[in-house]
């Protein structure tokens, strides 16, 4: 979030946060000082987009992963951005859309959620935090309408699931803050068409760990080949998609040493049948 601009903010955060009030972050923080919501640059500004991501449910837990580009029209805006973020210890959030609001949004959420557990005590529940992630996008509606929308995958582990190798959920939206859960996969973004027929040909129940990031880096290949705003791996500038998984354990994010490894062993492999 932006840092604190004007002793009005200031006044208004220190009269707030001295009144009892609701769990919620984003409410307190409208209130108290509601030019430090996330809000939409000037019209007419170009500005840049993420784009693919991709999650899918294995034995035991989810993955989540994005690619690294960042499109502004026709130009390539950022080659190694970040789109995939873990939101508290068992839920990952990945952004696709208006990028700089998408940021926001994900910082305010990470904020939200650790807001309702000091306040409460206790951490929301996976749906819980899914409709609070919903929330937001609903009062990103307005910005949305004019072409700045921000359309999330929320994923994470399910602490209470009775049956542990299912734990893992996954959660799409709308730009009207519509939530909708996922079975498997699923995927977001301007490569997600390419990227969800691959992870419908590629996934299958009882993966384990290595086999589902295998699934998530070689869907995301798959998206960059037929759509331009999605980058593939760069080996030769060593950027590898972010890859993140949500278990009993935590949230874990999988190194590049071993993306290297999993990305040279595609590529061999489409070496070997570049018709494929």
């Amino acid at each position: 979030m932006r840092a604190l601009d004007g002793s009005g903010a200031v006044h208004g955060i220190l009269r707030y946060a001295t009144s009892p009030g609701s769990s919620s972050f984003t409410e307190f923080l409208s209130a108290a000082a509601p030019d430090l919501m996330p809000s939409a640059p000037p019209a007419g500004t170009v500005v840049p987009h993420g784009t693919t991501i991709v999650a899918a449910t294995f034995d035991g837990g989810v993955v989540m992963a994005g690619d690294r580009r960042a499109t502004a029209g026709n130009l390539i805006a950022q080659r190694d951005i970040e789109k995939v973020f873990a939101s508290d210890d068992y839920s990952l959030v990945g952004i696709a859309g208006t990028a700089g609001l998408a940021v926001e949004m994900v910082r305010l959420y990470q904020v939200e959620l650790e807001h309702y557990e000091k306040i409460e005590g206790t951490q929301l529940t996976l749906d819980g935090k899914a409709n609070r992630l919903a929330t937001m996008i609903r009062g990103n509606l307005g910005a949305a309408m004019q072409g700045l929308a921000v359309v999330p995958l929320f994923a994470g582990f399910d602490i209470d699931a009775a049956d542990p190798a299912q734990g893992g959920k996954i959660y799409s939206y709308d730009v009207t803050g519509g939530r909708y859960p996922e079975q498997y996969y699923h995927s977001v973004g301007s490569g997600s068409l390419f990227a969800k027929g691959a992870l419908k040909k590629l996934w299958r129940a009882g993966m384990n760990r290595d086999e589902i990031v295998r699934v998530a880096v070689e869907s995301l290949y798959d998206a960059a080949d037929d759509d331009s705003a999605t980058g593939g791996p760069d080996i030769t500038r060593g950027i590898f998609p972010v890859v993140m998984l949500a278990t009993a354990s935590g949230t874990e994010r999988v190194g590049d040493d071993e993306l290297s490894a999993v990305v040279r062993t595609i590529l061999a492999e489409r070496e070997a049948r570049p018709g494929a």
